[in-house]
């Protein structure tokens, strides 16, 4: 059909879904992600346009709702978004699935329809063909639409919150050089310090974050963390976590890691997802409160992740 219609070049792909820890959804869809990479990196395309219209918008606020998720999560799906260079758009955000549908039939078109959309086994399938219609007889019509406001309304402040994070974190990253001569607060004072924070030829050689660690590394002054309004500090620390190969953690890791910032309970170290480690490290002349250490899995290099506004699970 595209063919047809003039388009050129047509690229079809089969990819082979692994799942690795990911629910078949999610696993698929970072399939189709990496497949639409390709495409583009072949194609020298400017964009890649996403169907996704103002019905999946409120399925996506909705599962995220029923999962306990902020902000991010629950401003849904953004009509423009970059991930790994590549720029997604979707022109039909603020169109209903009917309308899309109307449009096809009035131009001719046969829409593909994907067979897993109607296998209610998967969540987001029930919520489109059991949940969301039951709440339009329940509590009269435009669930949809006012769900679809939400997440518009909530993206603005997602934004900002983002931004202010991201400021938060560059301010709170211990500069080359400060962090070298620590040791995790958990071991004991005769413990050697990890090899990663030691001065050597091959500390001298590797490129360096901020923290003067390793590549999968990433220290954080404590003070500066623990000073972040908490509006910012979860956010602050769930880009830390991905800045040092892991992956966005879950509502109760991100709290237990801003819990053993904060300095409360054990000497740690805590473990959360992506094969990321926190410890922390002894206050300092330079460093007053000391400092928080995420050490990635030894050789990890930062893992790309889905973005947060389409991880319904997310915490932020």
């Amino acid at each position: 059909m595209l063919r047809v219609a003039g388009a050129d070049p047509v690229l079809v792909e089969r990819v082979t879904v692994s799942q690795r820890g990911h629910g078949p959804e999610m696993a698929a869809r970072l399939a189709r992600y990496a497949a639409f990479q390709r495409a583009v990196a072949r194609t020298g395309a400017a964009a890649v346009l996403l169907g996704h219209t103002r019905d999946d918008q409120a399925e996506t606020v909705l599962l995220g709702l029923t999962r306990g998720s902020g902000t991010r999560s629950l401003a849904g799906m953004s009509e423009r978004h970059v991930l790994d260079g590549v720029t997604y758009l979707r022109p039909f955000l603020w169109l209903t699935r009917t309308e899309t549908e109307t449009v096809c039939a009035a131009e001719g078109l046969d829409p593909w329809l994907d067979p897993t959309n109607r296998d209610t086994t998967l969540t987001r399938s029930r919520i489109r063909h059991d949940v969301l219609p039951h709440l339009e007889r329940e509590l009269g019509p435009g669930v949809a639409k006012a769900l679809a406001r939400t997440a518009s309304v909530l993206g603005a402040d997602a934004d900002y919150l983002d931004e202010q994070a991201l400021a938060a974190l560059a301010a709170a990253l211990v500069q080359p050089g400060t962090a070298r001569q620590r040791t995790p607060q958990s071991a004991p004072e005769q413990d050697p310090r990890p090899a990663h924070l030691s001065p050597g030829p091959r500390a001298q050689r590797e490129p360096e974050r901020p923290g003067g660690a390793a590549p999968s590394s990433v220290v954080l002054d404590a003070a500066t963390v623990q000073a972040t309004p908490p509006a910012l500090r979860r956010r602050l620390l769930a880009r830390a976590c991905a800045l040092a190969g892991g992956e966005t953690p879950t509502f109760e890791r991100l709290a237990a890691l801003e819990d053993f910032a904060l300095g409360h309970g054990a000497a740690g170290p805590v473990q959360l997802a992506g094969k990321v480690t926190a410890w922390r490290h002894r206050a300092d002349a330079e460093h007053a409160r000391g400092c928080l250490e995420l050490r990635g899995g030894s050789g990890s290099t930062p893992q790309q992740t889905t973005p947060t506004q389409n991880n319904p699970g997310s915490a932020q």
